[in-house]
């Protein structure tokens, strides 16, 4: 008996380790991410979905309640107890009663109860579509934020690596006598700012990693993990996750169609509706009917009764009046709600254009300009034709100039993915 024993608590032990197993190797984050991936560990793993997910559960839970009907009751009452000292036979004096009691509700209560808790699972649904939707926009920004941060730190690396090549070379120019201690101290400390700009970049590029792997709940911020992606956008038409290419009264139009937060306050504003007539249909008075078994003393009989509540004092007018405010209240957040969305497309679609105008502009007048100006004084250095200031400033304007550049294609590819969430694109 204590070796079947022993075997059933190591085939049970044996189960539960398998299933953390594969419990865990669910939440395995892949040391590569595309995007895809990443939204699709989100939407798994984010506590914030999760919670909606519950509120879910919750409403379907009252849907289940709202539409169970109201219980009978059952009452055992008795009457006359002797207490004197000799009460004689203990049925002799006694009055029982037996009865059972159901109350009816009347006004399709019930219908109505029904109804709106079917309306208020139906508006959470939306409410946890939206809440996905919230937590991908913040997805992707953490995304491209890695990619963002992940260019800047190659660029930095790659312009201290130059000016460490810089500086070897003046090294060997002082000890030959060509150039001044004071040449060589201003390329040193110049390092200084390009190795800083390095340290940034790093710094940034961590906080990215640590904002996109909190993003996906996973259990260690301090990991390292690589991204898939690239800043520039190179066709909106194909690439996943960005808006289609429409006029603005297009886009406003799928907006209102698509978005989920929209669709959950007509919901909510349907919903109150139903409020409103079954706080009406509570100022008729419920019937309760009833029916039993009575015994006194020697004699058997049956009891019936009906119980209609007087609505003297109270016809739930406090309900009515609240309900009725609830409901406005409702259609005025649907209206506040429809000017925001329109808002919202509005300025995505006004960031979208400019941002492209923007990556455009500092593309062709502005990056290509420094990195010929970088290349050219860099030459006429070593010529001998320019001063040491001169490739400094030269290389700091090609420096910002790139930070510059590669800020303005993370803003493109955001206002993008804004657009996108805007108007509920990849909802369904």
């Amino acid at each position: 008996m204590r070796s079947f024993a022993l075997r059933v608590t190591f085939c049970l032990l044996l189960v539960w380790l398998l299933s953390s197993g594969l419990q865990a190797q669910d939440r395995v984050i892949p040391p590569r991410l595309t995007l895809e991936e990443a939204l699709r560990l989100a939407i798994d793993f984010n506590p914030r979905i999760a919670a909606a997910k519950n509120e879910v559960e919750a409403a379907e839970a009252d849907t289940v309640a709202a539409n169970k009907r109201l219980n009978p009751s059952m009452t055992l009452q008795e009457e006359d107890l002797p207490i004197r000292s000799n009460p004689g036979r203990f049925f002799g004096t006694q009055e029982i009663t037996l009865r059972m009691d159901y109350e009816i509700e009347r006004g399709g209560r019930r219908g109505l109860r029904a109804e709106s808790a079917r309306q208020a699972l139906e508006e959470q649904k939306l409410t946890y579509r939206d809440q996905v939707r919230r937590v991908e926009m913040e997805v992707k920004r953490a995304f491209s934020r890695i990619v963002l941060a992940r260019s800047n730190l190659e660029t930095s690396r790659a312009i201290l690596e130059q000016a460490q090549k810089m500086i070897d070379l003046n090294r060997v120019r002082f000890q030959q006598g060509d150039i001044s201690a004071l040449d060589l101290n201003r390329i040193e400390a110049e390092r200084l700012r390009f190795q800083d700009d390095v340290f940034q970049a790093g710094l940034m590029l961590r906080d990215a990693k640590s904002a996109l792997l909190a993003l996906l709940n996973a259990p260690d911020l301090s990991r390292d993990i690589d991204v898939a992606g690239a800043l520039p956008v190179a066709d909106q038409a194909s690439e996943a996750g960005l808006p289609p290419q429409a006029p603005l009264d297009e886009l406003v139009r799928v907006a209102l169609e698509r978005r989920p937060d929209l669709a959950s306050a007509l919901q909510q504003r349907a919903r109150a509706d139903t409020e409103t007539r079954l706080q009406r249909a509570l100022r008729s008075p419920n019937v309760t009917v009833g029916g039993g078994y009575k015994r006194s003393g020697p004699d058997n009989s049956f009891v019936l009764g009906v119980t209609v509540p007087l609505r003297v004092f109270n016809r739930n007018e406090g309900g009515v009046l609240r309900a009725e405010a609830e409901r406005k209240r409702a259609g005025n957040l649907d209206a506040a709600l429809r000017v925001q969305v329109r808002l919202e497309v509005q300025q995505a679609y006004n960031a979208v254009q400019v941002n492209r105008q923007r990556v455009e502009y500092i593309r062709t007048q502005h990056l290509t300009k420094a990195e010929s100006a970088s290349k050219a004084t860099l030459t006429s250095y070593n010529l001998g034709g320019a001063s040491l200031i001169d490739y400094l400033d030269a290389q700091r304007t090609y420096r910002d100039a790139l930070h510059t550049y590669n800020q303005a294609l993370f803003d493109e590819r955001m206002s993008l993915y804004e657009l996108a969430s805007a108007i509920g694109s990849g909802d369904e």
